[in-house]
């Protein structure tokens, strides 16, 4: 590894090691923070997966009901009978925090007209009543699965994020404070020898000339 390009001073050991301790401090946490975001990804696509299994599987009973529908009254008529919602949907978002990432919170907002369905009974099929009534009970789920998806991805990116900075601690910016921390207490140690021998050696000559 590659040592940084400082003067090797006792003033610049000081500073390197106050940074190397920080480094360190920060890669602990860093790595803290990964794990308690793998922890809650792991549960956030767990609940993904049950959610969407389900979601599914009732969007292929309403697939189902509108393909009866279609063949029992035609396509234009479905069209024609659908035209008018039954109600307003709103949708309010609010936004929570998980291990410092904004996730988004759905929650569904309906104004019921007085009727249960946009059209009436003449010229429409009990199948196309089965999946208005499937949609309107599956369209919470689907909000509630968009939700888990939309907070995964957000996590999956902050993962990342943290992942590389741990990484970038871990394999370069510490051993390279480590080399060059480790390069300047051994000039350091240098310089004191070499000091060292020219003290003895003035010492030596002070005695010499004492004698002579």
């Amino acid at each position: 590894m590659e040592r940084l390009n400082v003067n090797p001073t006792r003033m610049e050991l000081t500073r390197l090691k106050k940074r190397y301790n920080v480094a360190r401090r920060g890669h602990r946490l860093l790595k803290d923070k990964r794990d308690g975001l793998m922890k809650n990804f792991l549960e956030i696509v767990r609940k993904n997966r049950e959610f969407r299994i389900e979601a599914e599987a009732e969007l292929a009973e309403v697939y189902k009901s509108f393909h009866k529908a279609k063949d029992e009254i035609g396509e234009r008529n479905i069209k024609r009978a659908l035209m008018l919602p039954n109600f307003q949907a709103r949708i309010n978002v609010e936004i929570s925090n998980v291990m410092s990432v904004n996730a988004p919170t759905f929650t569904l907002m309906k104004e019921y007209k007085n009727v249960d369905y946009p059209y009436g009974f003449y010229g429409t099929t009990i199948h196309l009543d089965n999946s208005v009534s499937y949609l309107d009970d599956l369209l919470p789920k689907l909000l509630e699965l968009a939700q888990y998806e939309k907070t995964a991805q957000m996590l999956a990116i902050e993962i990342e994020k943290v992942r590389r900075r741990v990484n970038a601690l871990e394999h370069f910016l510490i051993p390279q404070l480590e080399e060059t921390i480790k390069y300047i207490a051994m000039k350091l140690d240098e310089n004191e020898r070499g000091n060292l021998v020219r003290l003895m050696k003035v010492k030596e000559m002070i005695y010499t000339s004492k004698l002579e």
